[in-house]
């Protein structure tokens, strides 16, 4: 009869162990898909964005056409 004698360290180190394992599996989970750090694509073109700067007189008229025709290219 142990009376329970000897399990106090043992049972603590198996719920530590249970509890590293999640701690590697949620950051595997992380890493394969991301952090989140990825820029959100919102369907944005650069056209889009030229347009915007231009509206905003941001660059001129020349600067717009020019920069349109290299987006073409």
């Amino acid at each position: 009869m142990a009376d329970g004698i000897g399990m106090g360290f043992g049972g603590g180190l198996m719920w530590l162990i249970l509890i590293i394992t999640f701690i590697l599996i949620v950051w595997a989970i992380k890493l394969a898909v991301g952090f989140g750090n990825r820029p959100v694509d919102k369907g944005i073109s650069a056209l889009d964005i030229l347009k915007e700067r231009y509206a905003k007189g941001e660059i001129d008229q020349a600067e717009f056409e020019q920069k349109r025709k290299d987006l073409n290219d």
